[in-house]
């Protein structure tokens, strides 16, 4: 499979980044490991979670990273793998904090879960809005060069705060941000496309979108509400059961049929073409899906295929 550069990296990914979020919470141990072995043999290589995963479990999270590093460590696989996790967010014990305090203590806490010596990538997860950038940037630094961290990301910043980063940055000779996690799908994409896209290409970023599948909306299995019991995360997709999201639907079954594939896969090939992103990110939990997630980037659309997506998700 073809491997794709992170920009401004020695890092080369193949175009799906596995989201850890559901390892200790809809997948034990076991399950975790089959689906990730299962991952790791399609050829795919990039493992993204953080250390408050997840906390709505437990209150403060902690367990996706552990079952990570006591799966690289059983299969003996850390070099063969990019991994990306993050620091930042709230958990039962405490708010969002970026400061440097709390990242010099994550990022050790983080590793020693992980069974890892170094993050391939680690992302400020939300901002606290509160600790100056220079503060949080001077963190990455210490970090960087003690060889902890590769490269810094960032996830949930507003606009603003990310073009301050790189002000910062550029001006202190801090680590630069070489990646954005947005929240971007076919069902949202107005923030990304109007408030990212023109600092994605103005600082060259990597893109690595969130809830690629909008709750799982877009695997199709949500088409009316007695659907939205199906699964544990169905009521994440009930704001996306309107017209538009109905349109949404009828498109990807029009091209699903087109290339005998399945609207999940559709929905991820439809932000492959996309030349901005890198690789979507996206969660499986059994190992059909999984192959539903390894079609998406073997799926060339047409420009056709697109133009029809695009109007039904306006």
């Amino acid at each position: 499979m073809e491997k794709r550069k992170i920009k401004n990296t020695d890092l080369s990914i193949a175009p799906i980044n596995f989201g850890g979020n559901v390892f200790g919470w809809t997948l034990d141990e076991k399950q975790s490991f089959d689906i990730l072995d299962k991952f790791a043999e399609g050829g795919f290589n990039f493992i993204d979670t953080a250390d408050t995963y997840s906390w709505w479990v437990n209150g403060k999270g902690g367990q996706s990273e552990e079952i990570i590093g006591k799966w690289m460590k059983s299969r003996g696989n850390r070099n063969d793998l990019v991994i990306a996790t993050k620091v930042g967010s709230e958990t039962k014990e405490h708010g969002y904090d970026i400061s440097k305090k709390h990242i010099l203590k994550s990022v050790d806490e983080s590793l020693q879960r992980l069974q890892t010596d170094h993050i391939d990538l680690y992302y400020t997860h939300f901002d606290d809005n509160k600790t100056p950038v220079e503060e949080t940037l001077s963190a990455y630094d210490e970090i960087v060069k003690a060889g902890k961290v590769r490269y810094i990301a960032a996830s949930n910043l507003s606009p603003e705060r990310l073009k301050e980063s790189f002000e910062v940055a550029e001006k202190n000779n801090f680590p630069k941000y070489v990646a954005l996690q947005p929240h971007y799908n076919l069902m949202e994409r107005d923030g990304f496309e109007k408030n990212y896209a023109p600092l994605v290409e103005e600082f060259d970023l990597s893109v690595f979108p969130y809830w690629s599948l909008a709750a799982g909306f877009l695997t199709g299995k949500y088409r009316d509400e007695a659907d939205l019991s199906k699964s544990q995360r169905g009521e994440g997709a009930r704001k996306y059961l309107n017209p538009k999201g109905l349109e949404v639907l009828k498109a990807l079954d029009q091209i699903s049929k087109k290339y005998d594939s399945k609207p999940a896969t559709v929905a991820l090939a439809w932000l492959l073409a996309n030349p901005l992103i890198t690789a979507p990110i996206v969660s499986a939990t059994s190992e059909s899906q999984l192959e539903t997630l390894f079609a998406a980037p073997k799926l060339q659309l047409s420009n056709e295929d697109v133009e029809l997506l695009n109007t039904a998700s306006n």
